[in-house]
């Protein structure tokens, strides 16, 4: 098993293309101008995928899903609590995107960081192929289990961050998106975000990972639960 990582020129968004031994791959996060790198990748290695999995809702995790999702076939998979999202890339990130202003009015933060990349923040296109997981309202849900291929990917649901934070383990990996990072957390402050909820997901599933786990987060550099058990304050002081 191997991890290609894309980094994506809008805040930094790690992109993982998590490849099995038989050429079976998923594509997790997909951030803004990946498809290319993405495409060439799968092109090269002659890699079979089989989904475009999203941490969470976001944007900045988001934004290629919907093109990469249609070249490579595949669908777009992601917790249902985050679906909503993928409809309203800028107004469901509040003071962060364009709250209650048009989907794609290029006036919020986010866009203008879009728009400094050389990306129209108008040129997003929301994935036709949705298959969510999970269920709408719930605050832990059940662990789902996704074959992908010859891939086994454990969903295990991390709210907090948003309603429907994903942690993504695949053997002695866990793709965190933006739940957990080296030395720190994601922010709770955004539409969908609750502190509460997230120091609930700190305590009941990320401290409760195996100490070997290495952490593939959404952003920064790879870790794992051992460093941060010992390491990340928001971890130590639980």
């Amino acid at each position: 098993m191997q991890v290609i990582t894309i980094v994506s020129a809008v805040f930094g968004a790690r992109c993982s293309v998590l490849v099995d031994d038989d050429g079976s791959c998923v594509v997790i996060d997909a951030g803004a101008g990946i498809t290319d790198d993405v495409l060439a990748v799968v092109e090269e290695r002659q890699l079979s995928p089989a989904a475009v999995l999203a941490t969470h809702g976001h944007v900045d995790h988001t934004w290629d899903a919907g093109p990469l999702s249609h070249a490579l076939d595949v669908p777009v998979v992601l917790h249902a609590a985050d679906e909503y999202r993928l409809a309203d890339p800028f107004g469901t990130l509040g003071l962060l995107g364009t709250s209650g202003r048009p989907a794609h009015d290029p006036s919020g933060p986010l866009a203008q960081a879009i728009a400094a990349t050389g990306i129209d923040p108008s040129s997003y296109v929301a994935p036709r192929r949705v298959e969510p997981f999970g269920a709408v309202g719930d605050v832990r849900s059940a662990d789902t289990v996704l074959e992908l291929g010859a891939l086994r990917v454990v969903a295990r649901h991390a709210p907090g961050h948003t309603e429907g934070s994903t942690l993504y383990l695949v053997g002695p990996l866990a793709f965190t998106g933006d739940v957990l990072f080296a030395g720190s957390i994601g922010r709770t402050d955004l539409p969908g975000g609750d502190d509460a909820t997230m120091q609930r997901t700190l305590r009941e599933v990320v401290t409760t990972l195996p100490p070997e786990t290495v952490v593939v987060p959404g952003h920064g550099p790879t870790s794992d639960i051992a460093t941060e058990l010992v390491h990340n304050p928001y971890l130590a002081r639980l």
